[in-house]
C-alpha cells in the first residue's frame, strides 16, 4: 500500500465508487468526491467515515491538492469536472486501475465473473475465507449481511473481488476485470447482457477469453461445464482449467441432495455441504466459492462449517416485511435467468404460497427487446406478474424498444395473469385486489423503483 494521499472520487456514489472510496478512508487516505445522485444510503455512510460529499458536477468541485482524480464509469465526457480534469492537465485514472496499482499489487487475487451470481459468490468466498481467519481484503458489488461494508483492504495475502464484464471508464473501453492481476477466476456462466456495449455474444465472449488469458499457469480458472459458452473459453486458457456442475463430465460434480424452505443439501463429488439459501443456483454459486476457497487451502471441515453462518447478501432474495400475511420480497434479478431463478428458488422457500412477480424494465438490457422472448419465459414462473413502464424509454434506440404489452399478453396466454402498469401508483392498485393472504409479492429491479417496497407495505 502507498503512503497517504489524497483521492477525488468523481461519482463517489456509485456502489463500487463509494465502497472502494470508504475502504480507502479507513487505511488513512484524504478522501473528497462528487456526483448528481447524493441520497441515502450511499451518502450517509461515507459521510459516517468522514467523507465530504459535492452534490452536483462542478468545476470547482475539483481540490487542488488532490494527488489522483478517480473518474467512475458512469461520468462521460460533457461532465463539468471531467472536462476541468482535462483541460488542467490533472492526473487522472479509473477505479479498477487504482485497485490494481494500490491494493491488488502482489495479492493472491480471487476474482468471480459471470452473467448472473457474482454477487453472491463473491460474498460466500470472502466470508469463507473470513471465517477461517484469512482476514480478506475484498470489494463486492453489494452489502453481504456478514459484513458491515462493501469493501475492505487488509494486509492478507486473499484478495476477492467481483469481476465485472462492463466496460472501464470513458477513456477505457476495455472490461473492468482485466485489470485484476487474477490468481483464480470463476465464470459462473455466460449469457448475453449489457447491450449497450456489446454488440453480440461473440464480443462477450471475447472479453472472456482475454481475461482467462493474464492467469498464470500457477492459478486455476472454474469453469460452469454444464454451460457450452463456459466450455468455449476452456480451449484458449493458458492456466489449468476446472469445470464444475452437474453433468457427469463435469470434473467436480454438484449433485442437490434436498431442498427445504430454508436450506440447500447438496454434494461436490460426494463431499456434502449445506447452504443456507434456496434453489440449485445459489448451490451453484456456493460450490464454485468452495472451489476457490479449497484452492487457497481451507479444508472441507473449515468450508463447512462457515457455510453454515452465511446469512446472504441485501437485495437478493430480501424479505421487506408483511402485510396481511402478505410476505413482500425485494430482489435485484433483471436479466432473465436471474428472474427465473429467483422465481424457481423462491418455490422452495415459499412451496404453498402463490407468487407475484413485479417487473421494472430498468437496466440497459432489460428496457430493449433483446431478451423479449426469455422475458417471457422467467414470468411464466410467477403465478401472476405486472410490469412497469420501460424506465427512460427515450435511451432506447429507435426499434429497440421492449414491447411490455406484448409481453404481458404472451404471459397471460400461457394461463398465468400479467398486466402492464404505467406506475407504481398503478401497479399497487392492480395487485389490491389480487393478493391474499399467504401470497408472496417479489420486486425485481436494480433501481429504486421509487419505493415501491414501503408503499406497498402502505397500502395493500
Amino acid at each position: 500500500m502507498s503512503q497517504i494521499k489524497h483521492f477525488h472520487f468523481i461519482g463517489i456514489c456509485g456502489t463500487a465508487m463509494g465502497s472502494a472510496a470508504a475502504a480507502f478512508r479507513q487505511l488513512g487516505h484524504k478522501i473528497t468526491g462528487s456526483d448528481n445522485a447524493v441520497y441515502p444510503p450511499m451518502s450517509t455512510m461515507l459521510e459516517s467515515h468522514g467523507i465530504e460529499i459535492a452534490s452536483g458536477y462542478k468545476a470547482e468541485n475539483l481540490p487542488e491538492d488532490a494527488d489522483m482524480y478517480v473518474v467512475g464509469n458512469a461520468v462521460s465526457r460533457g461532465n463539468p469536472e471531467v472536462e476541468a480534469l482535462l483541460e488542467r492537465k490533472l492526473p487522472y485514472t479509473s477505479l479498477p486501475e487504482l485497485l490494481k496499482w494500490e491494493v491488488m499489487q502482489g495479492k493472491r487475487n480471487f476474482v468471480v465473473s459471470g452473467t448472473h451470481g457474482k454477487t453472491t459468490t463473491t460474498s460466500i468466498l470472502t466470508w469463507l475465507l473470513e471465517h477461517a481467519g484469512k482476514n480478506p481484503g475484498y470489494l463486492i458489488g453489494g452489502v453481504p449481511d456478514n459484513f458491515d461494508v462493501g469493501a475492505r483492504y487488509s494486509d492478507s495475502e486473499c484478495f476477492v473481488i467481483e469481476g465485472d464484464e462492463y466496460d472501464t471508464a470513458f477513456f477505457d473501453k476495455r472490461s473492468k476485470f482485466l485489470h485484476y492481476l487474477p490468481e483464480a477466476v470463476i465464470v459462473n456462466n455466460i449469457e448475453f447482457d449489457h447491450a449497450d456495449i456489446f454488440d453480440t455474444l461473440d464480443d462477450i465472449l471475447l472479453t472472456f477469453s482475454r481475461l482467462l488469458r493474464v492467469v498464470p499457469r500457477n492459478g486455476k480458472v472454474f469453469l460452469n461445464g454444464d454451460e457450452a459458452n463456459c466450455r468455449k473459453l476452456m480451449e484458449a486458457c493458458p492456466a489449468p482449467a476446472v469445470t464444475v456442475g452437474t453433468g457427469e463430465d463435469c470434473e467436480v460434480r454438484l449433485r442437490v441432495t434436498s431442498a427445504a424452505p430454508e436450506h440447500t443439501d447438496f454434494e461436490l463429488n460426494g463431499v456434502a455441504f449445506r447452504l443456507p439459501m434456496v434453489g440449485e443456483f445459489n448451490a451453484r454459486n456456493a460450490a464454485m466459492a468452495i472451489c476457490v476457497a479449497r484452492f487457497a487451502g481451507l479444508s472441507d471441515d473449515e468450508i463447512r462449517a462457515a457455510l453454515l453462518e452465511f446469512r446472504g447478501v441485501k437485495r437478493r432474495q430480501t424479505e421487506r416485511g408483511q402485510v396481511h400475511g402478505i410476505t413482500i420480497i425485494d430482489d435485484f434479478g433483471h436479466h432473465p435467468t436471474a428472474i427465473r431463478e429467483t422465481l424457481r428458488g423462491l418455490r422452495q422457500k415459499y412451496p404453498q404460497s402463490r407468487l407475484w412477480a413485479l417487473f421494472e424494465p430498468r437496466s440497459n438490457t432489460s428496457r430493449r427487446n433483446t431478451l423479449q422472448g426469455e422475458l417471457i419465459e422467467a414470468l411464466k414462473e410467477a403465478d401472476g406478474s405486472i410490469i412497469a413502464a420501460v424506465n427512460m424509454p427515450e435511451k432506447v434506440p429507435a426499434g429497440q424498444l421492449l414491447d411490455v404489452d406484448a409481453v404481458a399478453a404472451a404471459v397471460s396466454a400461457s394461463g398465468r395473469p400479467s398486466y402492464h402498469e404505467r406506475n407504481v401508483d398503478a401497479i399497487i392498485e392492480r395487485l389490491k385486489p389480487l393478493a391474499k393472504e399467504g401470497d408472496v409479492v417479489i420486486v425485481f429491479s436494480n433501481g429504486g423503483f421509487e419505493g415501491i417496497h414501503g408503499k406497498l407495505m402502505e397500502r395493500l
